[in-house]
């Protein structure tokens, strides 16, 4: 049981590392080539910042652990919305003023509703998958389509402010990314097998171990990068993050998953795991689009509430899966 321990805190902290590594000087050379900051923003720091979801669900898939790959970009979300979201505004009420945002919310909405449609008959397909993966290429070329014509928006200001900060040597940027992948494939190996471990030995399911403590190490980025937006004011990119990342799991790292090796669905995923990641969402839209006058916030009370939400959720998997085996 402790080397599986040691194997996910490892797997984690060096995953995280390598994901930013990767991320950073990905960014950079992207820079240095004359890529615009919009598409480094959206294409790079997006899919960089959900690489670890990316990385460990395509590996618990090739090791058929599907349980393990949804609970992942599950839970991912879940927290993300509850834990994230809700710590992030308790610290700093989030104003909702972008009106990239303000279209965004609608649309992950409906993609989880599609993600819950797919997994009802209790099968991801390789069709499913596919399907996942043309939505999310069809809306990140839309979306990049919209940016690039609509340059005053708030969400691309900060994006383009944001980018001189990890603009690196070029010699150093390559040097940085071959690392930077070579530890986040390591790492996400030493994950999956310390997970996998964690759940043989205290008898629960891979999926209870991806929606715990898998989702909440790989949702750590979001959550110190939208704490940091909050704080300096960036309201739309604390609000971004979550929603991009949100998006880029329920398509993109399912959509791998799938994909690599389709799976057979737990019914719990869908009636309990996947119906509270709809609920989150739609109270996410709805106090992002409350009719008060002035600016919309995502307030304290507001952040403390879904923070309950998220101890409540957490507490009730942990009642439900490790009191029998104390028992026993």
């Amino acid at each position: 049981m402790l080397p599986a321990i040691i194997a996910v805190l490892t797997g984690l902290i060096l995953l995280l590392w390598s994901a930013d590594k990767f991320v950073d000087s990905a960014a950079s050379i992207a820079s240095h080539f004359g890529m615009p900051a919009l598409l480094i923003g959206m294409v790079i720091l997006g899919f960089g910042t959900s690489a670890p979801e990316m990385l460990v669900s395509a590996l618990a898939a090739l090791q058929g652990n599907p349980g393990l790959a949804l609970g992942n970009a599950y839970g991912s979300n879940i927290t993300n919305i509850a834990l994230v979201l809700g710590l992030t505004a308790l610290i700093s009420p989030i104003a909702v003023q972008s009106q990239v945002l303000r279209k965004e919310l609608p649309i992950l909405t409906g993609i989880t509703a599609l993600a819950i449609l797919q997994l009802l008959d209790g099968h991801l397909s390789r069709t499913d998958a596919l399907v996942l993966l043309a939505v999310f290429a069809a809306l990140m070329t839309w979306t990049i389509f919209l940016g690039m014509r609509g340059n005053g928006d708030s969400l691309v200001a900060e994006l383009e402010q944001e980018m001189p900060d990890r603009v690196m040597p070029l010699k150093n940027a390559w040097l940085w990314l071959v690392a930077g992948l070579l530890v986040l494939v390591a790492s996400s190996r030493l994950l999956v097998w310390g997970a996998v471990e964690l759940a043989t030995g205290f008898g629960v399911s891979d999926l209870i171990i991806g929606l715990t403590i898998v989702a909440v190490g790989t949702s750590l980025p979001e959550l110190v990068s939208s704490i940091m937006a909050a704080r300096k004011g960036e309201h739309d990119m604390a609000l971004g993050n979550v929603i991009g990342s949100n998006l880029f799991n329920t398509l993109a790292v399912v959509g791998i998953a799938g994909s690599i090796e389709p799976f057979v669905v737990e019914k719990s995923i869908v009636n309990r795991d996947m119906s509270i990641m709809a609920l989150l969402t739609v109270s996410l839209f709805v106090i992002g689009f409350s009719f008060r006058r002035g600016t919309r916030r995502i307030n304290r009370v507001e952040g403390a509430a879904l923070l309950v939400c998220f101890c409540a959720y957490s507490a009730y998997l942990v009642h439900t899966y490790l009191a029998p085996s104390a028992v026993a």
